[in-house]
């Protein structure tokens, strides 16, 4: 559902959307002011803003005159958080909500209401590597009573805007760390480590690459 077109910044509006796959409409309004032209539509778990072109253009704009001033600006800094105090091999991630609606960083135009799907990977790197590193202590015989798996990384937005060619559109570096609540000693906790690493199906992923294929099509 597209907004209102008459104006860019419609003073009022009142709207229904259809949920995908859902039974009926949900309520939704036009959010009015000087940066957005968009629809909003909430249903328990949060809400989804639909931003139109010129809405769009308007908010990464002086960004993009920023990081060309300033390329410093652009770098952008994530992180995630697991947390192994769970029963079983398992690792709980905070991805604040249940159901994730995923928009801009503010970086790049967002205003920080839907979750970056640059966070969304480090989650998923946390998630993996908590699971992972359960089932290698489990297998090794490594007691591991709780502990915490944080994943942060770096990237420079340049890229994603299109304002610099030399800016790669992704992340430059990731880091993740444990800390473990164990009485292991050093060697235990790098094969422990060294293991995690080599079977963790996120950082391999992202470590060595794979062979990606897209195709839009127009659905009927």
């Amino acid at each position: 559902m597209r907004a209102a077109r008459a104006h860019p910044y419609p003073t009022a509006a009142a709207h229904a959307r259809r949920k995908p796959g859902g039974h009926g409409p949900a309520l939704a309004h036009i959010l009015t002011g000087p940066r957005y032209a968009e629809i909003v539509w909430r249903d328990g778990e949060g809400e989804v803003w639909i931003m139109d072109s010129e809405g769009l253009r308007e908010v990464q704009a002086p960004l993009k005159e920023r990081y060309r001033r300033d390329p410093g600006a652009a770098a952008v800094h994530l992180t995630a958080s697991g947390d192994l105090d769970v029963p079983g091999v398992a690792c709980r991630v905070t991805t604040g909500r249940a159901l994730v609606a995923a928009g801009l960083h503010p970086a790049t135009g967002g205003d920080g209401t839907l979750v970056c799907s640059g966070d969304m990977l480090l989650e998923a790197l946390v998630a993996c590597a908590g699971v992972t590193l359960r089932a290698v202590a489990t297998s090794i015989g490594v007691d591991v009573r709780g502990g915490s798996v944080f994943a942060d990384g770096d990237l420079d937005v340049r890229g994603t805007l299109g304002v610099a060619k030399d800016a790669a559109v992704g992340f430059r570096a990731i880091r993740v760390r444990f800390e473990l609540d164990t009485d292991a000693d050093d060697a235990a906790l790098g094969t422990l480590l060294r293991l995690t690493e080599r079977y963790c199906v996120v950082l391999q992923t992202l470590r060595g690459g794979a062979s990606i294929s897209a195709e839009a099509i127009a659905r009927t």
